[in-house]
């Protein structure tokens, strides 16, 4: 659970490591407070909770087993567990 979570979080973080560079290939001042305009930090997190929202779905669509698919639960068979699996 702890891997899609840190996969969103880091699509968030995207967009804001795009306008660092920017501004540090640009030579701007990247730490001055003056480079982070409120206008510019909102278009950003317009565009993280986009990118989000475009991998949520794309997660939720791509991933797990197949449509009308039969889970068979881990059991032991001869003594051996035999993992889970979809049918």
């Amino acid at each position: 659970m702890i891997r899609p979570v840190l996969t969103e979080i880091g699509i968030f973080l995207i967009p804001f490591a795009v306008y660092a560079l920017f501004l540090a290939a640009t030579r701007s001042g990247l730490f001055v407070q003056s480079s982070w305009p409120v206008t510019i930090v909102a278009r950003l997190v317009l565009v993280a909770l986009v990118l989000v929202i475009a991998g949520l779905i794309g997660l939720a669509h791509f991933s797990g087993a197949a449509p009308n698919s039969t889970y068979i639960p881990a059991h032991i068979e001869n003594g051996k567990l035999v993992p889970g699996r979809d049918s």
